[in-house]
């Protein structure tokens, strides 16, 4: 792993939380992702389940956690199962965790083969009567591929018939969306590496280079600090490319007189960042662009300054719309008459911001977190206002990750990172 080893603290603390949650006479089983093939004997980069790495810290692939807390065996009430290393595997793909290097990693003082693991839950099966299984609810999931996770489930209910089963991830949303002090230190890390892409690529970007050039100058940032890469698919969308949300071909030459609309972030340790930022091809906005630019940082101030505890994300949203419809009256963009024949379940403001202000991030980009539960402190949250223009040529979107707070404003971990139209055209024209 490039990062640092993360303080197993985190995941001793992690179980605990979990544990507390299940069931009497129970125990919950969570399974490392596959290594996905492409094709040949190509494979894509391992990435490994988030949920066996938050109650671990393990990040290799073929490796079970098992949690039975009620385990008449003192040993059985945590269980790594791992993929048994040898030299053989030292030599060809590198080593993998050992059984002491796995105690080191997550704390977990108990560590089978894989090759166990069909007689050692044969035997703890016996022993409990309801098992938790692991399934994607995600209120964005849609997972078409069979996964590993999904595989050990269908076999573990045919082998398993008469057992009781719960869900195992209504408590991870719970647990994921709060944030340990050592997960935002993380984050910040990731956020950090994220601020060191974003100030080479303002004394990098001058018309006449392409989307692509912009993409590998924050992937060589992000690879020299510790960071696997881009924590999701970037988007480097100069022109009107801006407005589509989710360009990613980046193939484009930037134009002076254009926008460019970057959304972009470093993972760091399996944690993510998600920032936005529009920065002009020339290094300076016409009189128009800063305007909106202008508008679109005002509603991310005022819209973070409404992510507090007790917060309900749906009438966050209807708030922001509210901040939104008043800076696009401000533009010229909308009218009056306009705002009053709206439709209720499409205000006419979404003409212009169709997209959501906020979502949980943390492990994943879109993280864990349940919408219509109050929001809490050490929740973090993206905060990505948008106002897109097609027949002007650009859109423009702003994003910071931000941590909500016991009292107060919530905390910027991308407070580092320039957004001010005229800082911005300063560190651009050095």
């Amino acid at each position: 792993m490039k990062y640092h080893p993360i303080d197993r603290n985190l995941f001793i603390k992690n179980r605990k939380n979990f544990i507390t949650q299940m069931k009497p006479s129970s125990l919950a089983i969570f399974n490392s992702n596959d290594i996905y093939p492409i094709t040949a004997d190509s494979t894509m980069p391992f990435q490994q389940h988030r949920d066996i790495f938050y109650l671990s810290g393990v990040d290799q692939e073929e490796s079970v956690l098992v949690l039975f807390p009620d385990a008449p065996n003192e040993a059985h009430k945590e269980i790594l199962f791992l993929k048994e290393t040898n030299e053989h595997i030292a030599i060809w793909e590198g080593e993998k965790l050992t059984k002491e290097k796995a105690l080191e990693t997550s704390g977990i003082k108990t560590v089978y083969w894989l090759q166990e693991m069909e007689k050692v839950l044969f035997e703890i099966m016996t022993q409990c009567d309801t098992v938790y299984i692991n399934t994607n609810e995600h209120y964005r999931a849609n997972v078409e591929t069979e996964t590993r996770e999904a595989r050990f489930v269908k076999w573990l209910l045919q082998k398993y018939p008469a057992h009781s089963v719960a869900k195992s991830n209504p408590i991870l949303q719970r647990l994921r969306s709060v944030k340990d002090p050592i997960e935002l230190d993380l984050i910040q890390n990731a956020c950090d590496i994220t601020e060191k892409g974003m100030r080479r690529v303002l004394n990098f970007v001058k018309p006449g280079v392409m989307e692509y050039e912009i993409e590998a100058e924050y992937m060589h940032e992000f690879l020299r600090n510790r960071s696997k890469g881009f924590a999701y698919t970037p988007i480097i969308a100069s022109g009107n490319n801006a407005n589509v949300l989710h360009y990613i071909e980046n193939n484009q030459e930037c134009k002076s007189g254009d926008l460019i609309l970057i959304d972009v972030g470093a993972e760091y340790a399996n944690y993510s960042s998600d920032m936005t930022r529009t920065i002009p091809v020339n290094g300076k906005f016409t009189k128009r662009q800063k305007e909106v630019y202008n508008a679109v940082n005002r509603v991310k101030n005022a819209a973070t300054k409404l992510l507090v505890p007790g917060t309900i994300w749906k009438d966050y949203h209807v708030e922001v719309g509210h901040l939104m419809t008043s800076e696009l009256l401000g533009l010229g963009l909308l009218d009056k008459t306009d705002v009053k024949n709206e439709n209720p379940d499409w205000p006419a403001y979404k003409k212009y911001f169709m997209h959501g202000t906020s979502h949980h991030m943390g492990l994943d980009t879109h993280d864990y977190g349940l919408l219509w539960e109050p929001m809490k402190a050490n929740m973090v949250f993206t905060v990505e206002p948008g106002i897109y223009i097609p027949d002007e040529g650009f859109g423009i979107r702003l994003e910071d990750d931000v941590v909500i707070q016991e009292s107060g404003e919530p905390f910027n971990l991308m407070r580092n990172i320039p957004i001010e139209a005229d800082e911005i055209e300063e560190l651009m024209n050095k």
